[in-house]
């Protein structure tokens, strides 16, 4: 049965068009016919969550926004460091992943969680945020650095943002920035905009120009089935400046 679901979901994402003017309508066409296999199917293609989330601090009475945060599988990886925080926002613009999230906060009876349909680019809130996340999910903003901007401004001074997706790096990358080869800037970029992924060579530079980083690493992560592929992913903590913003 499992592997019957496996092919359902593999065939909705290589084969299935894509269809809709907006980004909106683009992500619930993709998500809409896979969202309660969403979870099930990514936790073997989506690594580096579990380490980002161990990394961030959860402080008490704090304020946490997850931008992207589809049908918030993340925030169970908080575990019981979830009720320490004040309030968590999970933020997504695909409604399907978002219904997902609210069964998920119900029947967990997370009370301290809110569910919003909303653009990461332009969510805003009356109080700042501790931690801001992005899980996977800056790939497929459009507006990838207004989504950042964003989450700048909802960070109060000297909160945290932390960062994990897919990228491929620069031909000729800054010091110390790992430098991928000319397959890899070529293949993953072609392989993943079919779903509307777009890994960008100039995400992991701006992070560490809008925000002072913390922690940084760049990993692979092989396929399972393809043992001769291996995806780049980075994870990123930056914290904000310490100055009003």
């Amino acid at each position: 049965m499992s592997l019957v679901r496996d092919m359902k979901t593999l065939f909705r994402l290589t084969l299935v068009p894509i269809r809709g003017g907006t980004h909106e309508q683009r992500l619930e066409s993709f998500y809409g016919s896979q969202a309660a296999d969403y979870d099930r199917f990514r936790e073997r293609l989506l690594h580096g969550r579990q380490q980002l989330y161990d990394r961030l601090p959860t402080p008490d009475g704090g304020v946490w926004v997850e931008l992207g945060g589809g049908t918030g599988s993340n925030i169970e990886r908080l575990g019981e460091r979830r009720a320490r925080l004040k309030q968590v926002h999970i933020v997504d613009l695909s409604a399907s992943l978002l219904d997902v999230a609210r069964d998920r906060v119900v029947s967990k009876k997370w009370e301290n969680v809110a569910v919003h349909h909303a653009d990461a680019t332009t969510f805003a809130l009356p109080e700042r945020a501790d931690v801001v996340t992005f899980s996977y999910s800056l790939t497929m903003i459009p507006d990838w650095y207004l989504a950042l901007e964003n989450a700048k401004r909802l960070l109060k001074p000297g909160g945290l943002l932390g960062v994990v997706d897919f990228y491929v790096s620069r031909k000729h990358p800054a010091d110390g920035l790992r430098r991928h080869g000319w397959w890899t800037r070529t293949f993953w970029p072609t392989w993943f905009a079919n779903d509307n992924v777009f890994p960008n060579a100039d995400h992991v530079p701006y992070l560490h120009q809008r925000f002072t980083s913390v922690h940084f690493e760049e990993q692979q992560a092989r396929i399972r089935g393809f043992p001769l592929m291996a995806t780049p992913y980075y994870l990123f903590i930056g914290r904000k400046g310490e100055a009003a913003d």
